[in-house]
C-alpha cells in the first residue's frame, strides 16, 4: 500500500493498480497527441493547446479504474474509450471558453483569446469529430450512448445561459444543469470502462450511476470551495463566481430563503441592485456573509449525501482495490466541500 499515487487524478492506494493506470494512462496520452493531428500544421497547433496545457485527465483515468471491474481490463477499446471522453471534454472547453468570454484556460491563455471565437469554436468542432470517429470503431452501441451524452452534455450548457422557466425552482434548474454539463461524460466514462473491460451488466450499470452522481457531486463541491477556500491554499481567488454573477448552489439557497435576516445578502447578491464585479468591498461583504450563513452547511450536505448515494452504488463490485478507489474518490468530493 502507499499514499495517493502521483500523477494519477484518482486516490488510487493500492500499489499494482496504481502502477497498472499510471502505464496505460502513459499509452492514452500517446494516443491523444495522435488524434490530435490536422492535415495541416495550424489545425494541429490549435488542437493540441488545450491538450499541451494539462489537465487531470479525470474522465479517461476513470475509464481505465472501471475497466479493472471486468476482466479485459487492458483491452484495446478500452484505451479507444478513454481518448473518446477526453476528446470530447477538451472540445467542450473551447466552445466553453467561448460562451464564457474566458482569457485563460489552465493557467495559459484560452483559444479564443490566443487566436479568436472562430478559431476556438471550429476547434472544438474538429475534436468533437475526432472524438466520434473513435466512437465508430467502438461499435454501434457505443455510438448511440456517446450521442446521447453529447446531447445532454450540450443541452447542459445551453439551459446555464437562459434562466429558469416560469414556476421553476432555481436550485433544480442549476442541479439539471450541472448533471448535463458534467455528470453526463463521467458517467459515461465510468460506463465505457465497465462495459470494454467485460464487466457484468450489473456492474455497468452501478457504475455509470455511479459516475452520474459523483460527477455532479464533485462540481457542486466547487461551487462551495469557491466561496469558503482561501486563494493561499486553493490556488484560485475566492469568490470568482460570485464576482462574475454565475449561479452557483449555496446562492441559489440564499435567494430562495424566506427569511427577512437574509435581506441583505439578498440584495447583494441580485445583479440588478448590486454589482459586485465593480465593488470589492461590496465584494467582500456579501463573501463574508455567505460564510457564515446555514446554506453553505446545506450545500455541504447534500453533497455529502449524494457522495454517499454514489458509494452506495459500489457494493455491486467485489471488495478489492478497484472498488475502494471507487470509493476513496467518493470520500474526496464529500470531504473536499468540508
Amino acid at each position: 500500500m502507499t499514499s495517493n499515487a502521483p500523477g494519477l487524478a484518482l486516490p488510487v492506494t493500492d500499489a499494482e493498480l496504481a502502477d497498472r493506470l499510471r502505464s496505460r494512462m502513459g499509452e492514452v496520452e500517446d494516443a491523444l497527441v495522435a488524434h490530435v493531428q490536422g492535415s495541416a500544421a495550424y489545425v494541429t497547433e490549435a488542437a493540441s493547446h488545450l491538450m499541451e496545457a494539462g489537465g487531470k485527465r479525470f474522465r479517461p483515468l476513470l475509464v481505465l479504474l472501471a475497466a479493472e471491474a471486468g476482466p479485459h481490463p487492458a483491452a484495446p477499446e478500452v484505451r479507444t474509450a478513454a481518448c473518446v471522453v477526453e476528446l470530447t471534454h477538451l472540445a467542450s472547453l473551447y466552445h466553453d471558453d467561448v460562451m464564457d468570454e474566458a482569457l485563460l484556460r489552465r493557467g495559459a491563455d484560452s483559444a479564443n483569446a490566443r487566436w479568436d471565437n472562430h478559431v476556438a469554436i471550429l476547434t472544438g468542432d474538429f475534436l468533437f469529430a475526432r472524438s466520434s470517429e473513435l466512437t465508430a470503431d467502438l461499435g454501434p452501441e457505443a455510438v448511440r450512448i456517446q450521442a446521447r451524452t453529447f446531447a445532454r452534455l450540450v443541452e447542459g450548457q445551453i439551459l446555464e445561459t437562459v434562466p429558469p422557466a416560469p414556476g421553476a425552482d432555481p436550485v433544480e434548474h442549476h442541479l439539471d444543469v450541472v448533471a448535463g454539463k458534467t455528470g453526463s461524460l463521467i458517467a459515461t466514462s465510468a460506463r465505457y470502462g465497465a462495459m470494454f473491460g467485460g464487466a457484468t451488466p450489473e456492474v455497468v450499470a452501478a457504475l455509470t450511476a455511479y459516475g452520474d452522481i459523483v460527477g455532479t457531486a464533485f462540481q457542486l463541491s466547487d461551487d462551495i470551495l469557491d466561496i469558503a477556500s482561501e486563494s493561499d491554499t486553493s490556488g484560485k481567488t475566492p469568490g470568482t463566481d460570485l464576482k462574475e454573477g454565475v449561479p452557483t448552489l449555496p446562492v441559489l439557497l440564499v435567494q430562495r430563503s424566506q427569511d427577512p435576516a437574509d435581506a441583505r445578502l439578498q440584495q447583494l447578491l441580485d445583479p440588478a441592485v448590486t454589482d459586485l464585479a465593480a465593488d470589492d468591498a461590496l465584494h467582500a461583504e456579501a463573501l463574508g456573509l455567505l460564510r457564515a450563513h446555514p446554506a453553505m452547511t446545506e450545500a455541504r450536505d447534500y453533497v455529502v449525501a449524494r457522495a454517499g448515494e454514489a458509494k452506495a452504488l459500489l457494493t455491486a463490485l467485489p471488495e478489492g482495490p478497484v472498488r475502494a478507489a471507487l470509493e476513496a474518490f467518493a470520500d474526496v468530493v464529500a470531504t473536499r466541500s468540508a
